[in-house]
């Protein structure tokens, strides 16, 4: 089957497997463009239908979609979801043994599968790249692209290696699919992916459904109970950290606003029996970090509270996006108070300590792992956050980002919290093993289940998945684990559960604190990107005399002519009817124009016609540029 020689209507597709009848906004532009074998880039708001936009090509066209996303929720749900469609998928993430890995890859390979999901990280293992060669790739999905864009929010490393899996594929088209782009990262994409032409379709972001609000106020939680008091239906609460998931959803609780609570360091299964309470109405409310909701499909949540500040436009319009998906009307608040300027600022040196500061973290991190000047490369390590901090008296947030900022000088590499999966090896011998007496009827069948499923537990550790287990024992996951724990105790087995462990890899011999260099598009620059985001959502919060909605399309590059009309700016009669005080900010428009000429040298003409703004602004930016010393002309073209 092949889209561009017409031998199958994406019409017929969509309305087999989804009942629809014609697609919404850009949906068929971009599946179009995919047909003829372009590589394309879709911008697509929250709810906006990114999915339908890989999978109907997808099913137009022999082979395979790749998909690459970093989101582990919206693998299983997707996955969970085609194959109700009956459709062929799977999906590679943390948390399953190798031998499943090597199993599903063989499957991708043999098995007449349409899609196969996997994280970033996976592209770079030796296994993916020898199977890869073998697969029948027909299409690369990237979901989530601005992760590729260091000049994103949420630039991830990993995705730098999805260029070399296209060197592998060289025919294969690309579709890269993402709800938040400056027009900086938008060109930035195409370059890292290596896009044979610029091909973008935008919709707008426009949520003429979704009413912005900010209310200033001293007592947040005072606030919060009167809103989710007054309106009805589901609702997400964003917070900061951790701790406070936990402590507002008991406040909520107490006051008979049924609540969950939700963050990274939650178990799986307890993520997943509260993501399901909440998305079956069983809790009205989840109160989160910024770990919830990507690839989360509720499209009547109705309200979205932010009781503490993102630190950028691009995080708070993903998270307020979650609101109204069904096209009803909706409600994205923030609750803001004087103190949050500080504690935003302050986020600052907490993502980017002092350059002494980082290589103080270095040098102590030898001293952890006794690392002798010199040694060190390809060494992989877990690393105890908590324990490293206690003993050399550090905090974690600092630490976690001088890691990072290593990791992005090329000194190491940080992996944040990797989950292992359970090991198991048997204690016993296998004679001593039938003749074990007084073990209960589950028990029993659970050793003959294990010893079914899995080979070498009498030699080794041996990786195993309790759900597996579970699923062939009749037992739940809980059951499995406990009779494990048991079976430990009597030192039958040496049992170790999965866990989430950070890493700590050594991409280079350990050096010299003091020659750690850090080049400026690592340090400054970044640095310089991330206040600039700060004081965008900084400057959002504080205005109140221009309509929210396009204070958020004007940093998207959107331009909009009309005030929507219900934001608490509109609704006080304060919003002003012109453009004029809607012109981006110098750090903003430099922002973008650096991200322009950094790949190559420009045109001014060609800046011009890129950048959101008037002749003579951009003019006037030029010059002080030029005479800043911070760009340089030769020829006619601009570079840095």
């Amino acid at each position: 089957m092949d889209i561009e020689n017409g031998t199958v209507r994406i019409e017929d597709i969509l309305k087999q497997y989804w009942g629809y009848t014609s697609f919404r906004g850009i949906q068929e532009d971009i599946i179009r463009s995919i047909g003829e074998g372009r590589d394309t880039l879709g911008l697509m708001p929250t709810g906006g239908g990114k999915s339908i936009t890989f999978q109907v090509p997808a099913l137009a066209r022999e082979g395979m979609c790749l998909v690459i996303t970093p989101l582990i929720a919206l693998m299983k749900d997707q996955v969970q979801n085609l194959r109700s469609r009956g459709i062929r998928a799977l999906a590679i993430y943390s948390g399953i043994s190798r031998q499943e890995i090597i199993v599903t890859l063989e499957n991708a390979i043999f098995g007449n599968y349409k899609f196969l999901y996997i994280s970033p990280e996976r592209l770079d293992t030796d296994i993916f790249r020898v199977k890869l060669r073998r697969m029948h790739i027909s299409l690369i999905t990237v979901d989530e692209s601005h992760c590729i864009s260091q000049w994103g929010y949420d630039f991830r490393p990993a995705y730098l290696k999805i260029a070399e899996i296209r060197t592998l594929l060289p025919d294969v088209p690309v579709l890269a699919l993402t709800a938040t782009a400056t027009p900086a990262v938008i060109r930035d994409i195409q370059l890292r992916l290596n896009f044979r032409e610029e091909n973008v379709f935008r919709m707008s972001f426009e949520r003429e459904n979704l009413t912005y609000l900010v209310r200033k106020v001293e007592n947040k939680t005072g606030e919060l109970l009167h809103i989710l008091t007054r309106m009805p239906g589901s609702a997400i609460v964003y917070v900061r950290n951790r701790r406070r998931t936990k402590e507002i959803s008991e406040l909520l609780n107490g006051e008979g606003i049924t609540a969950g609570f939700y963050h990274a360091g939650l178990d799986d299964a307890v993520r997943d029996q509260r993501q399901r309470a909440w998305q079956s109405g069983e809790s009205r409310v989840i109160v989160a970090t910024n770990a919830f909701g990507m690839g989360i499909d509720k499209p009547d949540v109705r309200i979205v509270i932010h009781l503490d500040l993102p630190d950028s436009i691009e995080a708070y319009f993903q998270e307020a996006g979650r609101a109204g998906r069904d096209g009803e009307r909706a409600y994205a608040v923030i609750l803001y108070s004087p103190s949050d300027k500080a504690t935003l600022n302050r986020r600052i040196p907490d993502t980017f300590p002092d350059k002494e500061y980082i290589r103080q973290v270095y040098e102590h991190l030898q001293y952890y792992y006794e690392m002798a000047m010199g040694d060190g490369q390809g060494c992989v390590r877990e690393f105890d956050i908590d324990d490293f901090c206690r003993r050399f008296k550090y905090f974690p947030v600092p630490v976690d980002s001088a890691l990072k900022i290593l990791t992005q000088a090329g000194y190491l590499e940080y992996t944040e919290e990797q989950e292992n999966a359970s090991r198991l090896r048997f204690s016993v011998r296998r004679d001593e093993l039938y003749r074990l007496l007084n073990l209960d009827d589950a028990t029993d069948r659970l050793i003959q289940v294990v010893l079914r499923l899995y080979t070498g537990l009498f030699t080794d550790f041996v990786f195993i998945n309790e759900n597996t287990i579970g699923v062939s024992s009749g037992l739940s996951g809980r059951q499995v684990y406990d009779s494990l724990v048991n079976l430990a105790r009597m030192r039958i087995v040496n049992y170790i559960p999965r866990k989430k462990t950070p890493y700590i890899i050594y991409s280079r011999p350990r050096v010299e604190a003091a020659h750690i260099s850090f080049p400026p598009a690592i340090y400054e620059e970044r640095k310089e990107r991330y206040e600039n985001r700060i004081r965008a959502m900084l400057d959002y919060v504080t205005a109140d005399t221009v309509c929210r909605s396009r204070v958020l399309l004007r940093y998207f590059g959107e331009k909009n002519e009309h005030n929507c009309g219900q934001c608490d700016v509109c609704r006080s009669g304060r919003a002003e009817p012109e453009m004029s005080d809607l012109s981006l900010s110098k750090e903003e428009l430099t922002d973008q124009l650096f991200g322009l000429i950094d790949d190559q040298p420009r045109t001014p003409a060609y800046l011009a016609e890129m950048l959101n703004t008037d002749k003579d602004t951009l003019c006037q930016l030029l010059r002080d540029l030029v005479e800043e010393e911070r760009i340089k002309v030769k020829n006619g073209l601009l570079f840095r």
